[in-house]
């Protein structure tokens, strides 16, 4: 036990404690081995296992080690823009070039090209011909975040706020009363560009949905969680500090454009064509006194899209071509240019067809494409029993039991799923069996409270067999989010299975 006295003050455990503290038995006695009937059970019954049950050692070690390296990921990829651009700079690390730079492609050849800096593909050529069709890793790196107004300054009340706009699916009233970064991207009058990371570093000033206060909320506690906060009340306070001359209308508002101006080289006009996002300010941070669990913004999707780049960057040499596929605007239906639903996409795997087989032929391509098998790597919900009465137990996913296969997402009569064929299925499961990669199913939650969809749907359109499957999550779209580390870990283990093995 650690020595202590009564003024001291005890910190969390650190891993190196926490190894030794859960360290395994090293012997079985032979009156806890399995009985026959146990056998019979273990034969029989269908059953997703908690992966500390599972897990040696060495990949418990193996699990926290790449939860860090996700961590720092998380920090520097708040945006799709941020995304891609962290996955370019490791891509390129690794030896990956742009595959415009290329006339052709030869087995063991790595590329990527950016989809307007907001969507990713990746590539590394196999040995086989692109007619036998590519194993592909899908995911978005989108998150449900607030954007601005297209004219979101104004001075009220001698402060100045931003118009926000609210971006995929939240509950608004989650968002107020919390730090906040502002992430984001403008050009500049003269056609040079900005980059804006406001909020993060623990010197940086941070901004703030306001609330009611509870002293006066009598009117407001009696609406529903809906209407307690409107869209139009979410306004971003950034300051209420005047310039000092006194003939000017809107002081405080000069005194917001004059810093924008002085300090990045822009004014309100740049701001109409600007991308800036806001996002919550804190950093990925581990969650339980034993460090079990992951404690983040922006968990959907880049808890899957990270396991997902980091497994295809991974390949050397493959029997086929392996993809990953990073989308923009999934949480908004993947329209744009930038979402799944883009011929762009599409467009890299024709190029990557053409140069593999020395020119383009549309029916041979097209056979690629249906000769091609997906994961589409999309968050689930995880089982949380302080909500139970949305849940079907027996039907959801529970957190440190492993990577969660759906055979269908959508909404309440399976609304705009993508329903995997039972062979498909059938087939991934078996490989992640044959493999020991640990793995479970589900859907949802309850059939009538809701639903979501993903991007399969878009590649199954194109002809691809693809299949849901990614990381559980507790607290969806808010804030912060929650996955567990071992179902992060075990996610990465069955997407290199899938890409290195179908």
């Amino acid at each position: 036990m650690t020595n202590m006295d009564n003024n001291s003050i005890i910190g969390a455990p650190s891993q190196d404690e926490l190894y030794q503290l859960f360290a395994p038995p090293t012997e079985v006695k032979p009156e806890e081995a399995l009985s026959v009937g146990k056998e019979l059970e273990k034969s029989l019954l269908n059953k997703y296992n908690n992966l500390f049950d599972v897990y040696s050692t060495a990949e418990l070690q193996s699990a926290f080690t790449f939860a860090e390296d996700y961590k720092s990921f998380l920090d520097h990829a708040k945006t799709e823009r941020e995304a891609v651009y962290t996955s370019i700079k490791l891509l390129n690390n690794l030896g990956f070039s742009d595959i415009r730079s290329k006339e052709q492609l030869l087995p063991g050849d790595k590329v990527y090209r950016s989809i307007h800096n907001k969507g990713l593909m990746a590539a590394v050529i196999g040995e086989d011909k692109a007619k036998a069709g590519f194993n592909i890793l899908g995911a978005h790196v989108d998150s449900p975040r607030f954007d601005l107004k297209p004219n979101p300054i104004y001075e009220e009340a001698e402060m100045v706020f931003l118009k926000t706009h609210y971006y995929g699916g939240v509950k608004k009233y989650q968002w107020t009363a919390v730090p906040l970064a502002l992430h984001g991207f403008a050009v500049r009058a003269d056609g040079t560009s900005v980059k804006i990371a406001i909020g993060d570093d623990e010197n940086d000033p941070v901004f703030m949905l306001t609330d009611l206060l509870i002293h006066l909320s009598k009117d407001q506690m009696t609406k529903t969680a809906a209407e307690v906060v409107t869209g139009e009340e979410l306004n971003l306070l950034i300051g209420g500090r005047p310039v000092p001359h006194k003939d000017v209308s809107e002081r405080f508002k000069v005194g917001f454009l004059m810093i924008l101006k002085e300090k990045y080289g822009l004014s309100e006009r740049d701001i109409v064509s600007a991308e800036i996002q806001v996002v919550p300010s804190d950093k990925a941070r581990d969650l339980g006194f034993d460090r079990s669990f992951i404690a983040a913004y922006g968990h959907d999707d880049r808890v899957c899209a990270y396991p997902a780049l980091r497994a295809v960057a991974a390949q050397e040499k493959s029997k086929r071509t392996v993809m990953l596929m990073l989308t923009d605007k999934e949480e908004v239906g993947s329209q744009g240019n930038t979402g799944a639903q883009s011929q762009e996409y599409e467009t890299f795997m024709a190029e990557v067809y053409a140069k593999t087989e020395g020119g383009y032929d549309e029916l041979g391509f097209l056979m690629a494409l249906e000769n091609s098998a997906m994961l589409s790597t999309d968050v689930v919900n995880g089982y949380d029993p302080n909500f139970a009465s949305t849940m079907d137990i027996r039907n959801n996913s529970m957190m440190g039991h492993g990577v969660c296969l759906q055979k269908y997402t959508g909404s309440r009569g399976k609304s705009g799923a993508s329903d995997a064929n039972a062979e498909f299925l059938a087939k991934v499961v078996h490989l992640l069996d044959e493999y020991k990669i640990p793995w479970q199913t589900g859907e949802l939650g309850k059939v009538d409270q809701g639903g979501g969809g993903t991007i399969s749907q878009y590649a199954a359109n194109r002809g691809i067999e693809v299949l849901d499957c990614g990381v559980p999550v507790l607290n969806m779209h808010a804030p912060q989010e929650i996955v567990h580390k071992l179902d992060l870990y075990a996610t990465h283990q069955a997407y290199r299975c899938f890409i290195e093995n179908m």
